[in-house]
């Protein structure tokens, strides 16, 4: 299996980091893909997968989140790592607005630069969208020419939305919010063909059940996957190995290290 989200540097994971690694690979997981915050974590973050060559692999990129009126500082400051043969994705990216649109045109424009960069470079673009699916669509279907993909992470979407980020060439990123009840992810997951979903547990946040309330880590990632073979009606085993082929095809550019 391979974990395509997870922020295994937070300080979340300070006390016990390694044993982390080690459960998720005991449970099967031996590709972990981490996406970057923001200039400040960016260290941490290679230097982890420095640490664990074979296994953890970096994204650079500046979280939406992280936006404000510095966020050029920021980019200019990550933008050379993308020079690391180990990075597999520019990420992760987007556009959040789920607590106000303060700084939605730095978003946006952010997003923008970060789509250069996943063309430039020929690099999956890590997708973060909260109460933002229209502007995100909005700004993909303008710079789409052919050359874009990437993931939805912890796709936030219903079925027809699901069918139109799929057209545009990306793919959903699944995690432990499947597992909760009456989640709209699950609909999705029914509804969309396999070849289209990727495997992520966003860890340390929105474990899945029976964790919700507590840390996510790598290792639930196995509960993800029997979730989705449940709601498929297909064995555990394919869905691990066809959302693992799914990942290798969609970070190509790093495909020999996550095969």
């Amino acid at each position: 299996m391979i974990d395509t989200h997870t922020h295994l540097y937070d300080e979340a994971f300070d006390a016990d980091r390694d044993k982390v690694i080690a459960r998720a690979m005991e449970e099967g997981v031996d590709r972990m893909l981490l996406p970057n915050i923001d200039a400040s974590t960016v260290e941490p973050m290679l230097e982890l997968c420095r640490r664990y060559g074979d296994v953890c692999f970096p994204m650079i990129g500046l979280h939406p989140t992280s936006v404000g009126l510095d966020f050029e500082q920021q980019l200019i400051k990550l933008e050379p790592h993308l020079k690391n043969r180990q990075v597999v994705a520019i990420g992760e990216t987007g556009i959040d607005l789920y607590r106000d649109k303060q700084y939605l045109r730095q978003q946006t424009e952010s997003f923008r630069i970060h789509i250069e960069w996943a063309k430039k470079h020929r690099l999956p673009l890590v997708i973060h969208c909260r109460n933002s699916y229209n502007e995100i669509i909005a700004e993909l279907k303008q710079a789409q020419d052919g050359k874009l993909r990437g993931v939805f992470h912890c796709f936030p979407g219903n079925e027809r939305q699901a069918d139109e980020v799929t057209g545009l060439g990306f793919m959903l990123g699944i995690g432990g919010v499947v597992t909760y009840k009456n989640a709209e992810m699950a609909k999705v997951v029914q509804h969309t063909d396999i070849t289209h979903l990727l495997t992520e547990t966003d860890a340390p946040y929105l474990p899945p059940v029976p964790y919700r309330g507590k840390r996510n880590e790598s290792a639930y990632l196995s509960l993800v996957v029997q979730m989705i073979a449940g709601l498929k009606s297909v064995p555990v085993e394919e869905v691990a190995a066809q959302t693992a082929k799914n990942a290798q095809n969609c970070f190509s550019a790093a495909e020999k290290n996550l095969q």
